[in-house]
């Protein structure tokens, strides 16, 4: 892989991977126009495996609250219990779900029509919670202690929706949060959070079992490169996206995901 295309799609990753737009849709789509092939096992494991630099700008934006957890481990401190609890409840759904489905979305869902269908719907799903949350005007639960089990596995039952590509991990689980009662920005942290296990567990296990691939038609150069890209432009994403939901919802991304479905229909089509 050309080291200039695998920068740009450490830049798509980074971009798309925690805004509710969908990573892998805009990777699938990225790859589509710069002429990859849609068939080809080592360009669909490069698109999940570049999530890993992703995943490491959480820990590096979270570094402060991870090592706090980390040493209430040995405190025993309630408030690591019921984070890990959280995150772990939250996880296992995905896991369970993306062993059994793995074979089935990558032959599949990993095209241009299958993504943008469901970019369209997570779209229209997004405007109309959104819409809704306003019109009820009903108080919301701030902070990362109000995530208890059972909401969590409300975001992780949502997070198995995500599976499918161009639907949005973070849409599903944000929205998933919203609905059970948390404010927007609580329901984005802990989707942040819940990344860790998600998509560390997907990238490390495609990175073992597609490495022979990875390094005869990527390189390991062109990978490197993906990485680092994609780390630094999420980093950077994390920061502002949580800035930008104190004061704003998600409605507008609702509306891009339903124009780049049309604009992808269109060019299809054309």
């Amino acid at each position: 892989m050309p080291i200039l295309i695998a920068v740009l799609l450490g830049i798509v990753e980074g971009l798309t991977e925690y805004l509710p737009v969908s990573s892998t849709g805009h990777l699938v789509l990225a790859g589509h126009w710069l002429g990859l092939s849609d068939d080809d096992p080592a360009t669909s494991s490069f698109e999940i495996v570049v999530q890993l630099g992703a995943v490491l700008a959480v820990v590096a934006h979270y570094r402060t609250l991870l090592t706090e957890r980390l040493r209430g481990i040995a405190t025993r401190d309630p408030r690591t219990r019921q984070l890990f609890v959280a995150i772990a409840v939250a996880f296992a759904p995905t896991a369970i779900a993306g062993l059994a489905l793995r074979k089935i979305i990558k032959a599949h869902l990993f095209g241009p029509l299958p993504v943008t269908a469901a970019l369209v719907v997570g779209g229209i799903v997004m405007i109309v919670v959104e819409r809704l949350r306003a019109r009820r005007g009903a108080p919301v639960a701030d902070g990362l202690e109000q995530v208890t089990p059972r909401r969590a596995l409300a975001i992780g039952l949502g997070q198995c929706v995500s599976l499918w590509p161009g639907a949005s991990r973070s849409m599903c689980t944000i929205v998933a949060g919203q609905l059970t009662g948390l404010s927007t920005g609580t329901a984005a942290e802990f989707s942040f959070l819940l990344a860790l296990p998600t998509l560390g567990a997907a990238t490390l296990y495609e990175a073992m079992k597609a490495r022979h691939a990875l390094a005869a038609n990527v390189g390991v150069t062109s990978l490197a490169v993906g990485l680092l890209v994609s780390f630094v432009v999420a980093w950077g994403v994390i920061a502002t996206f949580l800035k930008y939901l104190r004061t704003r919802g998600l409605e507008p991304f609702g509306w891009y995901r339903v124009v780049v479905g049309a604009v992808v229909v269109w060019a299809l089509a054309h």
